[in-house]
C-alpha cells in the first residue's frame, strides 16, 4: 500500500533519473527491463501532473480571478498586465518581474514557447499577492 501518490518503485526510478541515469541504466540497477522503467516513469509523471492540477485548483479556491492572458500574447507584456490588474484591485504581487515571468513559464510549460503564449492562461491572485494559473 502506498502512502502518497507515488509508489516506492516510482520514487526509486525518479531518484535515479534525477541523478542522471538513463532508463537502461536504471533497468540494470533494479533488475527489470527498460520498457518497465519507461512505464514506471510515465505513470509517476502522470501522477505528479494530476497532483499539480489538483493543488492548483485548491489554491484557486482562496483566490479571485485576476486576468486572462490571451493566446499569441507576448510573455513580457503579460507580466506587465498582471501587475496592472493587481494594482487595480489593490493587491501587491509578491514577485519581481523576472521571478513572475519564470513562474508563469514553469507553471504553464505547455502553453508557452519562448516569449509567446500559445494557449489562454487564467491568472488568479489571493490577498497575499500569490498567483496561481489555470
Amino acid at each position: 500500500m502506498k502512502d502518497g501518490l507515488l509508489t516506492e518503485r516510482q520514487k526509486e526510478v525518479l531518484r535515479y533519473r534525477k541523478q542522471g541515469l538513463t532508463q537502461q541504466q536504471i533497468a540494470d540497477e533494479i533488475s527489470t527491463s527498460k520498457a518497465n522503467v519507461c512505464t514506471i516513469e510515465k505513470s509517476a509523471m502522470e501522477n505528479i501532473r494530476r497532483a499539480r492540477e489538483t493543488l492548483d485548483f485548491v489554491n484557486t479556491l482562496d483566490a479571485e480571478v485576476l486576468c486572462t492572458l490571451d493566446a499569441d500574447a507576448d510573455l513580457f507584456k503579460a507580466v506587465h498586465t498582471i501587475y496592472q490588474e493587481a494594482e487595480k484591485i489593490g493587491i501587491k504581487v509578491r514577485y519581481d518581474s523576472v521571478t513572475l515571468m519564470n513562474r508563469v513559464r514553469t507553471q504553464n510549460p505547455e502553453k508557452i514557447h519562448a516569449r509567446h503564449i500559445h494557449d489562454t492562461i487564467h491568472v488568479y491572485i489571493n490577498g497575499k499577492g500569490d498567483l496561481f494559473f489555470e
